[in-house]
């Protein structure tokens, strides 16, 4: 039995799956659910593999997501609280947040546009540093369990996936959204090791929302 991690860039994850699947869907805020998505991770892992003779036991989930400014979007920020506070009941969940970069429009002369409440009008929200974390617990979380998933499709994770490798404790594994119809998947790929991909399509996705 491997005892597993799995690290969710939470983000990305969310969004690259949103993007791809979500025509048709009636909902322009779906999202995934940590244990769901990390539970069917595994399943479809199983399913994929040749070799059965290691079965896998779900320890660890580490979601990482940038958090909503109080003061600048305080209606999306009490969302995440109270979405990170719903998830973490279970104690297999732990959740590790970062500040969320914000660029606001502005008019003519440079000064912010302001909107009826009086607060800043956001032009772009960007996640910060969500990558270096990830990274951190890919090589940490390598050095406590059998199997460590890495949930992401960022590609400037890569020499951490090499570096958690080349420790030799765990079993290093990646994730990807697959598009059956154009055989679209963007798998991370390190460049001195090998590691098994699991594949997820939309009949997986709609089992791992919200």
């Amino acid at each position: 039995m491997l005892d597993t991690a799995v690290i969710i860039d939470y983000q990305n994850v969310n969004l690259v799956g949103f993007n791809l699947f979500n025509k048709g869907l009636q909902s322009n805020n779906l999202s995934i659910n940590p244990l769901e998505f990390s539970r069917q991770l595994l399943i479809k892992r199983e399913s994929s593999q040749r070799s059965k003779n290691f079965p896998t036991k779900l320890s660890k989930v580490l979601v990482f997501s940038g958090l909503p400014s109080p003061t600048y979007d305080p209606e999306r920020n009490a969302q995440a609280l109270s979405q990170a506070a719903q998830w973490q009941k279970n104690p297999m969940i732990s959740m590790y947040h970062r500040p969320l970069r914000y660029e606001f429009k502005r008019r003519n002369d440079g000064k912010i546009l302001l909107d009826q409440n009086g607060r800043n009008i956001i032009a772009k929200r960007k996640e910060k540093g969500i990558d270096v974390l990830c990274a951190l617990a890919l090589v940490r979380e390598a050095q406590k369990f059998d199997l460590v998933i890495l949930a992401s499709q960022d590609s400037d994770l890569i020499p951490a996936i090499d570096e958690a490798c080349a420790l030799g404790r765990a079993k290093i594994e990646t994730f990807s959204w697959y598009l059956k119809e154009n055989r679209r998947s963007k798998e991370l790929r390190p460049e001195y090791h090998q590691v098994w991909n699991t594949r997820l399509d939309q009949s997986d996705y709609l089992k791992c929302l919200e």
